[in-house]
């Protein structure tokens, strides 16, 4: 079965109990950086759940309980030696903390012990050097018989299994190495002395014409040895000097450990896709966000000497006609926000006594002992506050100005309550913002890893709580506008970079990890409601990546795909989602980011569909098996011309008609209407009334 490394990661952490960083990716050996708390794992893609889980265990052990400390200049000691004291230290202290997991790694290590492993299969352990042995001791232990010395063995065996700090391991890591080193000693000394005995008695045999007599000598002999000593050194000499090296140079080695390392590195895949760990970059506000004022100075400026000044009268006029219809509506929001309001208090109230008798009841003093008069307190709620989305694509254009329409429906209810906003619109079509250097730059410092988040793109804050009613009004009047040119072909000219652009949605979602706190801070609410207008899905950004070309010394930092091997990293809150690739989701993962971070902030999304749409929509959010979920939304379309989807990355997804958007919901009949007219105006002011009804209470019940 394909391991889920996803899952893995999930393991890791939840290990942890940290927000621990996990990256799974094409390495050899897992590695963890004290400093940054990223735990890099490989993908042990031919292991088997129960060793998968045993090694990211082993590793969570080291990422917990191993300190960054540099050891080496105060204890002269073999790192292995070191590593194999640690890793029984380590993994008895995550047994000690999670007491299931000692099955883990029974289970994985009988496993890695059936298939060898340790390479002992055709060893003889109990030749094995002493390391060795406690390596095998406290991993495979229970499969395998390991033989000590009870004099000098035992007690060393005894101190590793009693380590419970560091610097217990380093004592025990050097009274291992030291009887390992002596022991070598001892051995290598015995061998260089059998090999003298053996040398010297080779060199005396007596043989046939040995005997000589006095005074006689065997000349070519004489020459022969000469020669020989000359040219060769004798087999004594030469393993003297292989000895002598061996002495200064030679080391004891942990060769179980050794193999049990290459034969792990045989289980990870190293010819798949690497993985590819991206984070969202941190964003200078100043230098994407087009201030309020800056808006509608220019659009003032632009239109303050028409060449017709009635060329505005129409658009004037509507808005003054859809302000006056509109105060039903928003009357009908402020009435439900207050009674939810009032009843989310009472359901918060606390009953407590005064300490001061009630007069009225002493008569029942014989039957109640509760004769004190009560005092109800009221919670106090919450401070509320909104943040505005819109979409200002050219998808939009048909329906700008019915949007807009709801938006003012909701900006005109937050200034009745009180409640502070800010609307944004995104686009990349807004000219330079950056005065000083004079061309557009990244809002941020690009470097490897992060989400790109290009420089055209900006949010323009068309509409604010800071201004007072009146500018209120009159800011609205220039948006309606703006509306009006984009749905009704207006023949008036437009300011420069106000036109509609391309749909930098996911830039926005980007954005909002700057913005919401920002808001909360500057405004004092506790808690912020996020309403993101929008037709249609933003296109997939790219992500900063490092190449070195060959012309140049320094690396280049150019742009990456985001493919079905990135996933989205956030520090912050410890989290991985996977980017898996599909565009069209990648709103839904930005979206999940921002409620895992915002945890009490509620994002709600309206989306504006054409009747074609409306399916597709459905089908994306209910999987094949939904099939009454999908019939039932595809009713409420039918009856209602909206829906609400649950299971986005909104809280609630509103999906709402562009046909039906744009239907006034006033009841206007001409004087000499038949009957069968009014009928028929007046059922359909009262379906488009019910519509806007359900998004009201949809809105309400999630804000309030």
């Amino acid at each position: 079965m394909a391991v889920s490394h996803e899952i893995k990661s999930q393991l890791a952490k939840l290990l942890a109990t940290e927000d621990l960083v996990v990256e799974h990716k094409n390495v050899e050996t897992a590695c963890f950086n004290v400093h940054t708390r990223v735990l890099t794992l490989p993908m042990w893609d031919g292991a088997t759940n129960q060793v998968y889980d045993m090694l990211v265990a082993h590793e969570v052990g080291h990422a917990l309980y191993t300190p960054d400390r540099d050891w080496i200049k105060e204890y002269k000691i073999s790192p292995q030696f070191v590593n194999v004291v640690e890793d029984v230290r380590i993994e008895k202290l995550m047994k000690r903390r999670y007491a299931g997991i000692s099955k883990t790694f029974y289970r994985g290590y009988n496993e890695l012990s059936d298939n060898d492993f340790f390479g002992v299969e055709c060893e003889d352990v109990s030749k094995m050097n002493l390391a060795d042995r406690v390596n095998l001791h406290f991993k495979i232990g229970n499969f395998v018989d390991i033989p000590f010395g009870k004099d000098v063995e035992m007690p060393i065996v005894r101190m590793i299994e009693e380590c419970e700090t560091f610097d217990d391991v380093l004592l025990a890591s050097e009274a291992l190495y030291k009887y390992c080193k002596e022991q070598m000693d001892t051995e290598t000394k015995t061998d260089m002395d059998s090999l003298e005995s053996q040398s010297s008695s080779s060199s005396e045999e007596p043989g046939d014409d040995s005997m000589q007599q006095p005074g006689e000598t065997d000349d070519s002999e004489t020459s022969d040895k000469d020669d020989a000593d000359l040219d060769t050194p004798s087999y004594e000499q030469e393993d003297k000097n292989t000895t002598q090296a061996g002495e200064t140079n030679q080391e004891p080695e942990v060769n179980t450990m050794d193999a049990l390392n290459d034969a792990i590195k045989e289980l990870t895949s190293n010819g798949g896709i690497e993985n590819v760990y991206i984070e969202l970059p941190k964003l200078n506000l100043d230098d994407i966000i087009v201030s309020n004022k800056r808006i509608h100075e220019e659009c003032d400026e632009h239109w303050e000497n028409p060449h017709d000044p009635s060329i505005f009268d129409f658009a004037d006029s509507e808005f003054l006609k859809f302000k006056k219809s509109a105060q039903k509506e928003v009357n009908y929001l402020v009435k439900e926000f207050e009674c939810r309001k009032s009843a989310s208090s009472y359901a918060r109230a606390t009953v407590s006594r005064t300490g001061v008798l009630d007069c009225s009841k002493l008569h029942t003093y014989k039957y109640n002992e509760d004769l004190f008069k009560k005092v109800t307190t009221l919670a106090d709620g919450k401070n509320h506050g909104l943040v505005f989305v819109l979409d200002w694509s050219g998808s939009m254009g048909n329906v700008m100005l019915d949007t807009l329409k709801q938006l003012f429906n909701l900006v005109w209810f937050c200034k009745k309550v009180g409640i502070p906003f800010e609307v944004y619109a995104f686009t990349n079509e807004y000219p330079l913002i950056n005065q000083k250097s004079g061309i557009r730059e990244l809002s941020y410092q690009k470097k490897e890893g992060l989400m790109c988040v290009g420089e055209y793109f900006s949010l323009m804050n068309i509409l604010t709580h800071n201004v007072s009613s009146k500018v209120m009004e009159h800011q609205m009047k220039n948006i309606f506008r703006l509306g009006y040119y984009f749905s009704r072909y207006a023949l008036y000219p437009i300011p420069i970079g106000m036109g509609l652009s391309g749909t930098p949605l996911n830039e926005a979602m980007v954005s909002l990890h700057q913005i919401i706190p920002q808001f909360k801070k500057t405004n004092n609410v506790e808690k912020v409601q996020c309403v993101v207008l929008t037709d249609g899905e933003g296109y997939c950004p790219k992500y900063h990546r490092e190449i070195q070309r060959s012309w140049e010394h320094e690396p280049f930092i150019g742009l990456g795909s985001i493919g079905p091997n990135c996933f989205l990293r956030d520090r912050k809150t410890g989290n991985t989602y996977s980017l898996n690739g599909d565009w069209g989701m990648m709103t839904d993962t930005l979206l999940t980011n921002l409620r895992d971070k915002f945890v009490d902030t509620n994002f709600i999304g309206i989306r504006v569909l054409e009747g074609r749409d409306a399916n597709p929509f459905i089908r994306r959010y209910c999987d094949y098996d939904q099939y009454s979920k999908m019939e039932k939304l595809q009713t409420e379309w039918k009856k209602q011309k909206s829906f609400a989807i649950k299971n986005s990355g909104y809280h609630s997804y509103i999906a709402l008609s562009a046909t039906a958007l744009g239907n006034e919901s006033e009841f206007e009949v001409e004087e000499s209407a038949s009957k069968t007219q009014i009928k028929k105006s007046f059922m359909k002011s009262l379906k488009n009334k019910k519509m806007n009804k359900k998004i009201l209470n949809e809105f309400i019940e999630l804000v309030a």
